[in-house]
């Protein structure tokens, strides 16, 4: 029986991943957000904390606190006039000791990781640009952090459980 529920739980979520998360990927463009890749990184480290959907708003909170980390990050070495690569590592030794210093001291209101993780996502996509290029760029990536945490991570879980219900009763 143990084997049979073993299996039955790996089917039901490959179904959930097969079918929920290419729905957000065709539908993200047509609500804006040309980004939509990133809520599958969001949804990987909702499941790596074990699908724990009382975690689920401090690391959206996590994820949308790196979303604004990455945008100051760029703006502060965007206004520096320093070597670059004097400007990329105190940015990031300040920036990231203080959100590790934030999460940590409010655990309850941020998952520090998601903290980091959003950083560095939204290094990683908007780093080359300039602040005045990013535009509606940091909401977009913020919508698909959240479509990450909740839609994926917290939908994909409820779809299996919900399946798992109805194959063993």
């Amino acid at each position: 029986m143990e084997k049979d529920l073993k299996k039955i739980k790996m089917l039901t979520l490959a179904f959930g991943i097969a079918f929920m998360p290419p729905i957000w990927a065709v539908a993200a463009p047509y609500i804006g957000v040309s980004v939509g890749a990133v809520a599958l990184i969001c949804a990987g480290l909702y499941v790596a904390n074990g699908n724990q959907r009382k975690d689920a708003m401090k690391i959206a909170a996590g994820f949308l606190a790196g979303d604004v980390w990455a945008v100051t990050a760029i703006w502060i070495m965007e206004t520096l006039s320093w070597n670059p690569n004097l400007e990329l590592y105190l940015t990031l030794f300040v920036m990231g000791g203080l959100a590790v210093l934030i999460g940590e001291t409010f655990p309850k209101v941020f998952y520090t990781p998601a903290w980091l993780c959003g950083w560095a996502i939204g290094l990683t996509v908007m780093g080359p640009m300039k602040v005045s290029d990013l535009g509606m760029l940091p909401v977009q990536i913020g919508a698909a952090m959240l479509a990450g945490v909740f839609y994926v991570g917290v939908g994909v879980d409820g779809f299996q459980k919900f399946l798992i219900r109805k194959i063993i009763t």
